[in-house]
């Protein structure tokens, strides 16, 4: 739990919404909370944010914090009515608007534990609205504690500034994630993948190719796609390989490089 006391003195509560819209105070500690945000609503603090706020932090009445559902946009909140294991959220006004991101998913064979943790943050500091575990042929680790990646992901955006906390979704075989793309989708999704052997060795020019819209990053597990993976990822006619270099990486060097290069060329780092 990503959670500080606050200098009240550097939040600026009184400026206008649409003067910062863009910008994120790094000072201000945040919180993600499941409710609804609203003016002058007030939320009891979880257990787990009650604790670390009041006996690891040792906040008080009126210490400021931020918070965000990943619907309503950030808003300013206060501590207010605190007893010996819970307080209250009573919020002030909204900070910063609601922003999606780009509509990337991020497909990854699993790792493990410690590194699994790091790859998780990383991605959602990079903005994916998605996180799905792949199982293939040369996955190491098959057992996920699905709960563990969403603690991840909820810590990762509090501390980074984002609006939103990826979905975690269960894992899928690879077939059958290439057997079901896109099946009742509004629009057609591209999926993306690290390939050692991409035809075209810069993946900007080969990035460039791919057409704007929803995206979806794979990378697989140490070691590599199996050969006959990687014989039916390219044969997709949504799949795009690209490389990322002449060195091997490990696979969470290579999803902070992929997501990287999409954000860069087709994602909202231009924008």
């Amino acid at each position: 739990m990503a959670i500080e006391i606050v200098d009240h003195s550097r939040l600026p509560w009184e400026i206008p919404l649409g003067s910062r819209m863009a910008i994120h105070d790094a000072s201000s500690q945040r919180l993600y909370v499941e409710a609804d945000l609203t003016q002058f609503g007030r939320l009891r603090a979880t257990p787990e944010q009650a604790n670390y706020l009041l006996n690891v932090l040792r906040a008080r009445a009126g210490t400021k914090v931020r918070v965000f559902n990943g619907r309503d946009g950030e808003w300013a909140a206060e501590i207010a009515d605190v007893s010996k294991r819970t307080c209250i959220l009573a919020l002030a006004g909204p900070t910063r608007a609601q922003v999606q991101g780009p509509d990337i998913d991020y497909l990854f064979a699993p790792l493990k534990r410690t590194r699994l943790d790091y790859m998780v943050q990383k991605a959602t500091e990079m903005g994916v609205r998605r996180l799905r575990p792949v199982i293939t042929r040369h996955t190491i680790s098959e057992r996920i504690n699905l709960e563990r990646l969403r603690a991840n992901a909820i810590e990762a955006a509090e501390q980074c500034g984002v609006l939103w906390v990826p979905e975690v979704l269960e894992p899928v075989k690879l077939d059958r994630l290439l057997a079901t793309w896109n099946i009742g989708s509004v629009s057609e999704r591209q999926l993306i993948f690290a390939d050692e052997g991409a035809a075209i060795a810069n993946p900007i020019e080969a990035l460039q190719a791919v057409p704007r819209g929803p995206l979806a990053v794979l990378i697989g597990p140490e070691g590599g796609f199996h050969a006959d993976e990687r014989t039916v990822l390219r044969a997709q006619p949504f799949t795009h390989p690209i490389s990322l270099g002449p060195r091997i990486i490990r696979a969470d060097t290579a999803a902070v490089a992929a997501l990287a290069l999409v954000n860069a060329v087709l994602g909202d780092w231009g924008q």
